[in-house]
């Protein structure tokens, strides 16, 4: 039976959440797995990609393969990278963020995947951490092993409005993101799957568990036996698959389990 709670329950799903972490870090020390969506970004001040007026509602979707064949397509993608960078270089991790990161560090923890693309959990402190959708904090070339930090090319290309170049090839230089079209990385993937059916907690955090594969992580958790747990502001798909559901903001229940530690 799933127990629900809202934001008048932030106490009372605090202590159920620590409970369980606790009984899982007893039977097997790190097999708790946090699985994180947008939701916990927005109380960074990143926007949701997905929500009105985000990204996606302003901006039309340049797809992988568009990207290789097309400068066109290739200046489109990078002008809304661009735009979206300054919401990355300000945003710094929040109570959840660094929550993670200590319950990671106290061994109860085994790591955190997520569908965000903006480092804030390695920000936070976070170790293990397996980014399905890539991030946007460095860039690499298409067409040999050149990578770096992100944030220089995306000046030159704000200063001069021109796509740069690979600087070892003169190949296509693509922020380490997956995009639309695109697989995601095999080895991430694998390793995410491994954790969901290994662990005895599943926290679902911020997530609307809507996009696949990922949504399909806390589903396998379940059904091999981990207690599920989905935070999130709105319902999800997945409720009913849970242990507890809590429709709550996440910075107030991270910080009564912050509090709790």
């Amino acid at each position: 039976m799933t127990i629900r709670m809202n934001a008048d329950d932030v106490s009372d799903a605090a202590a159920l959440i620590c409970l369980w972490m606790r009984e899982a870090h007893a039977a097997a020390p790190g097999s708790v797995v946090a699985f994180t969506g947008a939701g916990i970004s927005t109380e960074s001040g990143i926007p949701d990609f997905r929500s009105p007026g985000g990204v996606w509602a302003k901006n039309r979707t340049v797809y992988f393969d568009d990207f290789c064949r097309s400068a066109e397509e290739r200046h489109e993608y990078w002008r809304q990278k661009s735009a979206a960078h300054a919401d990355f270089i300000k945003a710094r991790p929040n109570v959840t963020h660094t929550t993670l990161a200590a319950l990671e560090h106290h061994g109860t923890l085994c790591g955190v995947i997520t569908q965000n693309i903006d480092g804030l959990h390695a920000e936070a402190g976070n170790a293990s951490v397996l980014e399905l959708h890539g991030t946007a904090r460095r860039l690499g070339c298409l067409d040999c092993d050149f990578n770096d930090h992100v944030d220089l090319w995306v000046e030159m290309f704000l200063a001069d409005n021109v796509v740069p170049d690979c600087p070892t090839c003169g190949g296509r230089l693509k922020h380490a993101t997956v995009s639309f079209g695109q697989s995601l990385p095999e080895h991430i993937l694998q390793k995410s799957v491994e954790w969901s059916q290994q662990c005895r907690v599943f926290l679902a955090l911020g997530s609307s568990l809507v996009v696949e594969p990922a949504a399909s992580l806390p589903r396998m958790a379940a059904a091999a036996g981990a207690k599920l747990m989905i935070l999130n502001r709105d319902q999800t798909p997945l409720d009913s698959h849970a242990d507890l559901v809590v429709n709550a903001s996440l910075g107030e229940v991270f910080t009564a389990i912050r509090d709790s530690m």
